[in-house]
């Protein structure tokens, strides 16, 4: 059987794709304009463009069927939006991670993207860069949100002085900040002025009280703690 008829059984393609390195990505937004611009960039990248989806309901097909690695998703869709998509991906292709790939900015999006399971949110406003780093963030399993949603999802979170933030001290809810922002914790100690073991101790300590262990849990824990509302 051929490489090229391999790619197509979705029982093969997820090992070939691992066995190859290839990085597979199927793209879904209702502007075909958009879509082609999309894949001629993601291409260039090295990054293989397995299928295309106008609508959200096609998305979780295709999803389904090419198993790919990552899933790009405009937010605004037909028949199903972006988030909704997102959700009956991981039903149906549970190792796809989806990015959102939006103009929407505004919190209620944002939240209810990351409440859908999304493991990155990127902004259309921001250049090619982001959306390649949030692909090869996600990859990795890691979670990427474009620096300005970045601060405005932990601002939100550091604002709200009633709710069970007050337990972190200054420096923790400084941490909190840069690491929610993407930071590594080299970025994050050249930021507060401290030694890179320092700083580790501080996010070891921040991890510790609020029991999680990643960017994304930091994100969600203001959410599943009500101090960010949708």
């Amino acid at each position: 059987m051929a490489p090229e008829e391999l790619r197509d059984r979705p029982d093969i393609a997820p090992r070939l794709a691992a066995s190859t390195g290839t990085r597979r990505v199927i793209v879904a937004d209702d502007h075909a304009i958009f879509r082609e611009g999309l894949k001629g960039l993601l291409e260039r990248e090295g990054f293989e463009v397995v299928a295309e989806a106008s609508d959200g309901r096609e998305a979780v097909r295709l999803a389904q069927e090419c198993r790919p690695d990552v899933a790009i998703l405009d937010l605004a869709m037909p028949v199903l939006d972006g988030p909704d998509a997102a959700e009956e991906i991981a039903r149906v292709s549970p190792q796809t991670r989806s990015i959102l790939l939006t103009m929407y900015s505004e919190e209620p999006y944002i939240i209810k993207a990351l409440q859908a399971g999304v493991r990155g949110y990127v902004l259309k406003t921001q250049s090619a860069t982001n959306l390649v780093n949030a692909i090869q963030e996600v990859m990795q399993g890691g979670f990427y949100l474009s620096p300005g949603v970045s601060r405005a999802i932990v601002q939100s979170y550091l604002g709200r002085s009633e709710t069970s933030s007050g337990q972190l001290t200054a420096r923790e809810r400084q941490v909190l900040h840069l690491v929610a922002e993407g930071k590594t914790t080299k970025e994050v100690a050249q930021a507060l002025g401290i030694s890179v073991k320092t700083a580790d101790s501080h996010r070891t300590r921040l991890m510790t009280k609020l029991g999680i262990h990643d960017t994304a849990g930091l994100v969600r824990y203001a959410i599943r703690s009500g101090l960010i509302q949708a």
